[in-house]
């Protein structure tokens, strides 16, 4: 019976890690529109078009944002970002602490944009793009 509780436990870890959030990229209320490609530059240091707000490095909702946007791995990214930083091309974007601080910086500017849960949206930012 225990083995039987372990495999349970395990499989329903995985399972759990597995269920993905409604994404959703925000940008100011009197920002203008970004196409989905626009947004994959920006978060990649190809273009200035926008100021990228992050979510922590350990955020899982991060991982799934960049995963659909970049098509690469978190690890690719954090590689792309060193090398464009060390070259002096380019800095990181900025990380915030959670859904919360991410809406409240792009919310104070323009030219920001961020990716938060969907559930978490309220009228403070407009949705740029939605992802699913």
């Amino acid at each position: 019976m225990t083995r039987q509780f372990i495999v349970t436990a395990v499989a329903s870890l995985l399972l759990a890690g597995t269920a993905r959030a409604d994404i959703v990229i925000i940008c100011h209320p009197s920002a203008g529109a970004l196409s989905p490609e626009q947004v994959a530059e920006v978060y990649q240091g190809k273009s200035n078009l926008a100021l990228p707000i992050d979510l922590p490095e350990a955020s899982g909702l991060r991982n799934d944002f960049y995963k659909k946007v970049t098509g690469k791995e978190p690890g690719q990214i954090k590689a792309l970002w060193a090398r464009l930083a060390f070259s002096g091309k380019a800095l990181p974007p900025r990380e915030m602490g959670d859904a919360s601080a991410v809406k409240k910086a792009v919310a104070a500017d323009p030219k920001a944009i961020g990716y938060i849960d969907k559930s978490a949206l309220d009228a403070s930012v407009k949705v740029l793009l939605p992802l699913n």
